[in-house]
């Protein structure tokens, strides 16, 4: 009897160690398989008939990155693409002098290193990840066959695509378009609120959107320094065009943003 009572609580804890989660690498929620993601109906490559997604999964090799990893460089050959299961990946170009451009933040479902796995050249852009990530990858010559073989694949791409197209066209207006650092930035704020809930507050219609990124990484977007970055978002706040709620930034005067930017 002795023998049991001493037995029992170390069978108890052995199964309460069982039934605590597996760590995963950087805290990742690790995706085992495409056909099992529970965001494959949310996201623009991952919802794909039932046979699509088995390919696809088929050729897919899963791995992950820590913060700052790189995925691949700008100049480098491409030896295929990357389909984001977790994280963010911020997709950027180098100057001769050494500065550095923000193109695109790629979100959690979606894919990168297309334009250049496509073409044969070299990758156009470094994809650096912003924080721990888990990412698939397809290499050029299993990606080709996919296109070739299903036409809801390839369509897909064509929407990716098209929304790189935008993504340089958005970056061109920062730079090319916006004068100064105040109109830039205002540009930017609109654009990220574009598509932002909307809410009342005190009787006033508000524009919102989550804000992820640094004030450096909003200078690498917009063509601006942090410390400018930094001063014209308090002018900002000091004029009541936005406020800041933890990471959600609010459009308080639209208006006013829309006339900076000369929208």
């Amino acid at each position: 009897m002795g023998y049991i009572v001493r037995v029992i609580p170390r069978i108890r804890r052995r199964i309460i160690r069982l039934r605590e989660p597996v760590k995963t690498p950087y805290g990742l929620q690790v995706i085992e398989s495409c056909l099992a993601c529970p965001m494959h109906r949310e996201r623009i490559f991952c919802d794909l008939p039932p046979a699509a997604l088995a390919d696809l999964d088929a050729v897919s090799t899963s791995a992950t990155y820590p913060k700052g990893a790189f995925l691949f460089v700008e100049g480098q050959e491409p030896r295929g693409v990357f389909v984001i299961c977790n994280g963010r990946v911020k997709l950027t170009t180098a100057s001769t002098d050494g500065k550095s451009l923000i193109l695109r933040i790629a979100e959690t479902g979606q894919l990168i290193g297309i334009p250049g796995t496509i073409s044969g050249k070299q990758y156009e852009v470094t994809a650096e990840a912003l924080e721990p990530v888990q990412a698939n990858f397809i290499s050029r010559e299993d990606f080709l066959r996919l296109l070739r073989t299903h036409a809801e694949v390839a369509y897909r791409v064509t929407e990716v695509l098209s929304e790189i197209y935008h993504a340089v066209y958005r970056e061109v207006r920062y730079l090319g378009l916006s004068g100064s650092a105040a109109a830039k930035l205002a540009r930017f704020v609109l654009d990220l609120v574009g598509e932002g809930r909307q809410a009342n507050s005190g009787g006033a219609l508000e524009h919102s959107a989550r804000l992820t990124l640094t004030h450096e990484e909003i200078a690498e977007i917009i063509g601006a320094s942090r410390e400018t970055v930094t001063r014209v978002f308090a002018d900002f706040k000091r004029r009541d065009l936005v406020k800041l709620h933890g990471s959600t930034l609010v459009v308080t005067n639209m208006p006013g943003l829309e006339k900076l930017c000369g929208a």
